[in-house]
């Protein structure tokens, strides 16, 4: 039970009290990274009380919810657990760090965990929140600046220090550089999501001499080409090696679209007119006509996908004899998941802010904030996937799920996160058979970044600090020097590399150790102690055999389910990396996360940075967050209509996704144009004075960094 937890933390300190261990907070156990501070001391056993966890009862840092442990769980490490015992993860922090912790968490997502404590913050010490929540109460001088402390935090110090925009995102006050949360990271500076297709069906419809299907005339058509002109393309080799360039005649008459758009076709027709069109265009490039989009040098675009998702529409069935549907979100009735159509639309048609880190902003090249929904182009791209929804290509209604889509063989297509989708090969697909689910090439698409417009692959979707975090409260453990010191000392642990490791896998005895006795200091410690793979350039840890049979056992091979239900593990304060969740991750879609990782290891794939590149500024990351003055808070939050109007959240409601079903018509007073929408949002929903407001935010924080870095 939770009360047993604290018996062993005074029973552990006794202990080291009578070896000699001394009464330093971290005793002989100095946090990798760096030795923490004498100024950190704290008597073992100092309780923290701790009121954060992922989004339910069931991601906290203990079994809270009786339908986890029901009347027992006996785990990878072979300790079994009952309802109220301290996961894994902190039992390990409990005895490493010398913390004896007291489980606050009421179970909320970090929007409401805060609320429930703000007007009680002196019963408890740790508190998760929105970072645009804790900004504010940090204002107030209710929770602790956790810059102040920076020099006797060396690990998060150097954390932030290598990552400027995540230090640029968490800096909630840029009169002193106030820092006042831990901040969130689901993985950092890499690609997060992706489009994924049935390459199955890919390699059915286009490598299939003499293809026959169901043959339905494809519907009348509405979508019109976007590539007007021919272009060269840098891509991989076929073997992903090296690179290569890629000469593409697909203007004018060449185009698929404008050739399908030209008669009338069946099914059957249109799989033979676009594979005379691949043997045309890439004579001498591709193997296999499916290149063109499983290949390392896919070289698809919007036009060639289009093409794709019509002869698919019009030549495949699902397992009900239906009609299979083309592009798909996660589910219907959850924008959440259906706002993912939106973030694709940009990836298409060469937009950016439909993707951005803080809403929908983005740099120009000088430097100057832009917001896509105050931008024409922003509409012509969602306005372009109406058009296949008119033509029936794309799901927006009925009961769209991506596992029974799977399971029923009843789409082609989708763009989202690769773990969690690609696993469900595991489940809903047959492979024996060849049925695959797989992560594919980002498009290619015309993107302006201030230097000419020109043909390139380029993603939005990249990782970064997100928008949630942990905090100290004053009230709670401020004045208790004991309390601070050890929730600092949490903290700064969570950051060193050791801590990386264990707040993303948990314990060592859930990872393959080759050398216990190995204090891991460095990165270059890591495979003197653990047996390691190379993850994007990084030796990190490989996961128990245990640990990878449980996984699959207790959550069918869901990474972020398994660590926050069970291990504790990739909470929403530290950051958490991707090694672990990539070990989880689907033969099929280590395959296909191969192709994209040579893709941006060779720079044929295009992201934005975290670093602020003054060359070109259209390149740099916006911040997650920036500060702002109580004034302009309260200000923004009177703009009401560009947040309820553009939500991303369940249950929320998106004038982009609207017009994704139905066109325009759905903004009272605006002109149905692309144009009308911008200038509306501009005019009359105080686009214009609120991107004044985040101009001059980011002008004070980008100013702050050049006079402090």
């Amino acid at each position: 039970m939770k009360k047993s937890l604290k018996f062993i933390t005074l029973v552990m300190a006794l202990l080291l009290v009578l070896v000699g261990c001394g009464g330093g907070g971290q005793g002989g156990d100095q946090p990798s990274g760096g030795d923490t501070p004498a100024s950190l001391d704290y008597e073992k056993g100092t309780e923290l009380r701790v009121a954060a966890g992922y989004n339910s009862d069931k991601t906290g840092i203990s079994y809270t919810n009786a339908d986890v442990t029901k009347s027992g769980i006996t785990l990878a490490d072979g300790k079994t657990y009952q309802t109220g015992d301290f996961k894994p993860t902190w039992q390990h922090l409990s005895e490493k760090l010398g913390i004896t912790f007291i489980d606050k968490y009421s179970g909320q997502q970090a929007a409401k965990e805060f609320p429930v404590w703000e007007n009680q913050l002196d019963q408890v010490d740790i508190v998760t929140g929105t970072t645009a929540l804790l900004n504010a109460a940090g204002a107030k001088g209710t929770l602790v600046n956790l810059a102040e402390y920076l020099d006797v935090m060396p690990n998060f110090k150097a954390y932030l220090a290598q990552n400027q925009i995540a230090r640029l995102s968490i800096t909630g006050d840029t009169s002193n550089g106030a820092i006042y949360f831990s901040p969130y990271f689901d993985g950092n500076d890499d690609i997060e999501r992706m489009p994924l297709v049935r390459a199955d069906f890919v390699r059915k419809l286009l490598d299939t001499d003499g293809y026959t299907g169901a043959n339905r005339p494809l519907a009348d058509y509405v979508y019109q080409p976007y590539v007007t002109e021919d272009y060269t393309i840098e891509s991989l080799t076929a073997d992903g090696t090296g690179t290569q360039t890629i000469t593409k005649k697909v203007g004018g008459a060449n185009n698929i679209v404008a050739q399908m758009n030209a008669q009338p076709l069946t099914g059957d027709q249109a799989v033979k007119m676009f594979q005379d069109y691949i043997d045309a265009t890439y004579a001498g490039v591709y193997d296999k006509r499916s290149d063109l989009f499983l290949g390392y040098d896919a070289a698809w675009d919007v036009d060639e996908m289009v093409a794709l998702l019509r002869c698919a529409v019009a030549s495949l069935n699902d397992n009900d004899g239906n009609p299979i549907a083309g592009l798909y979100s996660r589910e219907t009735s959850n924008l959440q998941r259906e706002v993912d159509l939106i973030r694709f639309a940009g990836h298409l048609f060469g937009v950016r802010g439909l993707e951005s880190r803080q809403e929908s902003l983005y740099f120009d090249k000088a430097g100057q904030l832009h917001d896509a929904r105050q931008e024409a182009d922003a509409y012509l791209a969602v306005e372009r996937l109406n058009q296949l929804v008119r033509e029936g290509l794309v799901a927006v209604t009925g009961e769209v799920n991506s596992g029974n889509y799977l399971e029923k063989d009843a789409g082609l297509m989708s763009y989202d996160y690769n773990q969690t989708q690609t696993i469900m090969n595991n489940t809903k697909l047959d492979n024996a058979a060849g049925e695959e689910y797989t992560v594919i090439m980002v498009p290619v698409a015309k993107w302006d970044d201030g230097d000419g417009a020109k043909f390139m692959r380029f993603t939005e979707s990249w990782r970064s600090a997100k928008t949630e975090g942990w905090a100290l409260t004053v009230a709670g453990c401020a004045a208790d020097k004991n309390k601070l010191n050890a929730a600092l000392t949490l903290i700064d642990y969570a950051f060193s590399v050791q801590g990386q490791i264990t707040m993303s896998y948990g314990p060592d005895e859930f990872i393959k150790v080759k050398d216990a006795s190995v204090e891991v200091k460095t990165w270059a410690d890591v495979p003197k102690k653990y047996e390691t793979f190379n993850f994007n350039g990084t030796e990190m840890p490989v996961v128990a055999d245990a640990t990878f049979a449980e996984c699959q056992k207790l959550t069918g091979g869901n990474y972020t389910n398994y660590a926050r239900q069970y291990l504790g593990s990739t909470l929403n304060g530290f950051p958490k990396s991707q090694a672990f969740e990539y070990q989880m991750t689907h033969e099929i879609g280590k395959k296909g996360a191969a192709i994209l990782s040579a893709g941006i290891a060779k720079g044929v794939i295009k992201h934005p940075l975290l670093t602020v590149n003054t060359a070109n500024m259209w390149y740099t990351q916006v911040p997650t967050v920036f500060p702002t003055t109580a004034e302009q808070t309260n200000t923004l939050n009177g703009y009401t209509d560009l947040s309820t109007r553009f939500s991303t959240s369940k249950g929320g409601e998106s004038e982009f996704y609207n017009i994704i079903v139905n066109g325009y018509g759905s903004i009272a007073g605006a002109e149905p144009t692309a144009q009308g929408y911008a200038d509306f949002v501009k005019n009359n929903w105080s686009g214009q004075a609120y991107l004044l407001i985040k101009q001059a935010q980011w002008k004070v924080l980008n100013d702050y960094y050049n006079n402090n870095k």
